[in-house]
């Protein structure tokens, strides 16, 4: 397609940008195009308000296909032109999730020869990772490259010589993203040039430069190719009053949506009636299922990588699909659609809007046929001709996302007029959710006439594909090791905490009889004829007494916490990051995994994935949870997280645990390295603080971390492919202070902020190699009070919490002169009837000693049974 004819279909009498320059004072300054390219909208970032949103990329906007499929096949000749078309046929495409993968795939087309693959946020259970990276400024930050053929980014796929690499985005910001992919895969695979492509190159004076700098430290030649040029100018304080303004319009349309919804009651009650006195309800419009007849053995995208061979497949194809859906269009009842949307899904993109190029040429002058898709990104939407984002339609993510489940997003559809939408979907994402009364095709049947849904089959790689399928590959002998991975739990379902909080990889025994008394499990443990995860122990409730300690002593350390929450996370972002992957210890990691995100999400927008998982002390990690985390994420970025640490046996548990998966076969690259709120012990390298005092969460046991038990293994309930298991105590929800402690500690986060910035400072210049001090006073309070046996020594506030709570305690050893810390240790020990003895030179605020040698015939607090053992 001409220029002039793309500037025709984008040009509009009001700039789609005015609202937001007008209140914010941001000015797109460039060529003449650049305002007929984009607009602009506010979202909720904290570190970039304004969005630019592109008015030929399909995903915000809905345009026709011919230009959205014309701006980067025009750029993909750009580059064939630039190279030369023998170089030409050595390039890669790589395109970026979710924005850029259509357009990606279109400037593979235009260099004609060039193999493409996409980077993706949704992991592929069996598909190794081929590398990954971060898009700092992103709503959603993680990028995989999981291509079916292992030598595509070094290639190819021809076995060649490395290849040129052309990086499509659809606009080249600041350079980081692209700069960050070309760095990470320069070190596995270097080469003597890049080509990186943009539809608008909107880089500051200062990140231009940075690009020149870049491509003399890699030794390599790096070219630009885009279609604009131009800057944003931001004013100063734009960030906080972009936000103020969208909390502003949120609030507005939010009063303005519980209006309509009273107006709405009132109207179904019969209190409001239409012109004709009756009050009706608009139908909602049809939905049929149109088959494509999608090739055999094409890809739905880039996914996996989509070769010359593939495009000239699906080029064949086009004609035939593109016809079925106009025969499907023109049965529905009533005339025939006029306006009709194509309407993609997420990174699905390429397929709709070649499938909408074809219904172009269908169609021909008898309809208008635009095309977009949705996203994960939330804009807000304002009903002005100068904003570039008209409406919102939200919805429940419909592809069972490995972030969990979460908000998606139509934008300019509702009201757009279209007379018919067709949705595009892989099979993946023909779930219930996309049928459900608030999913996808609802909301459209709201808004249009006939909803037509495609569904293309998910591509599979051949070393993924499952047994049993026809037509599908036998899986390499190494993915026929395990049976299919379960996915996580969360709440509501499983746990009170938010779904987005945490994924719990456990299998739900809520309905099995688990529980023992105290003393029963104290003495079979000892005797050895059972392990203490085999059964749980009663929950304890707490006293109105103890109850208004636990809510004291959180409002009195709320602030404390708060501060080793920030330290410890910064901590792990500086060395960890840029985007890690929170693994807590369940459960008492739990609730510090679900603070941890919360500040990396408060304080820099990161929404870092967070599961739970079970460790066991001499019976080791949950193996399968491991091999779910690597199929789903580098295990490189896995950061395993905990509570507080006591004498170190976990630390251990878990390093033995780590070398003894990899023995056996399981992915490599796990760090067993924990990252603790509080490590008086000395056993670990990066921890929050290494005091001793009271933390909340150690009070309580499963009303303060989701109303979730101890974690359970046991033979006859979980199986070699299983999750460990766990209950979901819903029966104790009027108890639960779960959300109160979250609440109360994150409602601290910006006051104690600068503190945590200079600890943090501190930390990583220091010289934090464990002392292990705590085992060694562990080992010694052992022989001094004749037990022999460490594990019946509980060092710390925390864990001496667990022994009143959990086990059968002997007696408590606390350091003379500790204070408001150890209130509810006494209060504890009061109600069981246990001794607490002042002590000198403890390196703990307290220790709690478990009865050793218990029978039940003991009398426990007094120590007697010990005598002559």
């Amino acid at each position: 397609m001409s220029e002039r004819a793309t500037r025709e279909e984008t040009v509009d009498v009001v700039w789609s940008g005015s609202w937001v320059a007008e209140r914010l004072g941001v000015a797109l300054e460039g060529d003449g195009e650049l305002r007929e390219l984009l607009g602009l909208a506010l979202r909720r970032n904290p570190k970039r308000a304004h969005l630019l949103v592109s008015n030929v990329l399909g995903k915000h906007v809905p345009q026709r296909p011919s230009v959205v499929h014309g701006a980067g096949f025009e750029l993909g000749e750009r580059v064939r032109a630039l190279l030369g078309a023998q170089e030409a046929r050595r390039a890669v495409v790589l395109g970026y999730a979710e924005t850029a993968t259509g357009l990606g795939h279109a400037v593979a087309d235009g260099l004609r020869d060039a193999p493409y693959l996409h980077s993706t946020r949704r992991p592929v259970a069996g598909v190794e990772q081929a590398g990954g990276f971060e898009e700092s400024h992103s709503h959603a930050t993680s990028h995989l490259l999981l291509p079916e053929d292992r030598d595509l980014l070094a290639s190819g796929g021809t076995g060649a010589d490395a290849s040129v690499l052309v990086l499509v985005d659809d606009e080249f910001s600041t350079g980081n993203t692209v700069l960050n992919t070309i760095r990470a895969l320069h070190a596995l695979h270097p080469r003597e040039r890049y080509v990186i492509v943009a539809l608008v190159d909107m880089r500051s004076a200062g990140d231009r430069d940075r690009l020149t700098v870049f491509a003399a430290e890699i030794g390599a030649r790096v070219d630009l190719v885009t279609r604009s040029t131009g800057t944003v100018a931001l004013p100063d304080g734009v960030l906080e009053r972009g936000q103020a303004l969208v909390a502003a319009q949120e609030a507005e349309q939010a009063e303005q949506a519980e209006q309509a919804g009273r107006a709405a009651h009132a109207a179904h009650a019969g209190r409001a009636e239409g012109p004709a006195g009756a009050v009706e309800d608009a139908d909602s419009a049809p939905v049929t299922r149109v088959d494509l007849d999608w090739p055999a053995g094409v890809p739905d995208g880039g996914r996996h990588g989509f070769t010359p061979a593939h495009r000239a497949a699906l080029e064949a194809a086009l004609p035939a699909m593109a016809d079925r859906i106009a025969a499907e269009l023109g049965d529905a009842a009533g005339p025939a659609p006029r306006r009709v949307l194509v309407l993609g899904f997420e990174e699905l993109m390429y397929a709709p809007l070649r499938l909408g190029t074809a219904l172009e040429a269908a169609l021909g002058a008898d309809a208008e046929v635009r095309y977009s898709t949705t996203t994960r990104s939330p804009v807000l939407a304002v009903d002005d001709p100068g904003y570039a984002i008209r409406t919102r339609l939200v919805f429940p993510a419909h592809d069972d996302p490995a972030d969990g489940p979460g908000d998606r997003y139509a934008y300019n559809v509702a009201g757009a007029g279209f007379d018919a939408v067709v949705a595009v979907v892989d099979s993946t994402a023909d779930t219930p959710e996309l049928h459900a009364p608030d999913g996808l095709l609802a909301r459209l049947a709201e808004h249009t006439g006939h909803v037509l849904l495609a569904v293309l089959p998910s591509y599979v790689p051949a070393t993924a594909a499952p047994t049993g399928v026809p037509g599908t590959p036998t899986p390499a002998p190494e993915r026929q090791e395990h049976a299919v991975l379960p996915e996580p739990l969360r709440g509501p379902d499983f746990s009170s905490y938010a779904p987005q909080d945490v994924g719990w990889l456990l299998q739900d025994l809520s309905d099995t009889e688990l529980e023992a008394p105290t003393e029963e499990r104290e003495e079979a443990i000892q005797s050895g004829g059972a392990h203490y995860a085999e059964s749980l122990p009663v929950e304890y409730q707490p006293s109105a007494e103890y109850q208004a300690l636990f809510t004291a002593a959180l409002e009195a350390s709320a602030a404390r916490i708060a501060r080793a929450v920030g330290t410890v996370t910064e901590t792990v972002l500086a060395e960890r990051g840029p985007r890690p992957v929170l693994v807590s210890l369940a459960r008492a990691g739990t609730p510090v995994g679900v603070l941890m995100r919360r500040w990396a999400q408060h304080r820099h927008g990161l929404d870092l994935p967070h599961y739970a998982i079970s460790i066991v002390r001499g019976r080791g990690i949950d193996a399968t949870a491991l091999r779910w985390l690597a199929a789903h994420h580098d295990p490189a970025d896995v950061v395993f997280v905990d509570g507080w640490t006591g004498k170190g046996a976990i630390t251990r548990e878990l390093a033995a645990a780590i070398t003894e998966f990899e023995a056996s076969g399981g992915p490599v690259g796990f760090d067993p390295e924990i990252s603790v709120l509080a490590d008086p012990g000395g056993c670990v390298r990066t921890y929050g603080t290494r005091e001793d005092f009271l933390i909340p969460s150690a009070c309580l046991n499963s009303t303060v971390s989701g109303l979730i038990s101890r974690t359970v293994l046991r033979a006859d309930l979980v199986g070699p492919d299983d999750f460990h298991g766990g209950k979901f105590y819903r029966e104790l929800a009027d108890s639960d202070v779960s959300g109160l402690f979250l609440d109360t500690v994150a409602a601290r986060f910006d006051e104690v902020a600068g503190q945590v910035e200079t600890a943090a400072k501190e930390l990583l210049a220091a010289d934090r190699a464990p002392t292990w001090e705590g085992w060694a006073a562990v080992e010694r309070i052992s022989e001094e009070y004749g037990i022999h046996d460490v594990n019946l020594v509980k060092p710390g506030v925390g864990e001496t919490t667990r022994v009143l709570l959990r086990r059968v305690p002997w007696k408590i050893l606390a350091k003379r002169g500790a204070g408001a810390d150890l209130e509810h240790i006494r209060l504890l020990a009061e109600q069981r009837g246990v001794p607490v003895e002042e002590v000198d030179d403890l390196p703990y605020s307290c220790v709690g000693l478990i009865h050793p040698r218990f029978t039940r015939g003991a009398t426990g607090a007094d120590g007697k049974a010990v005598q002559g053992a």
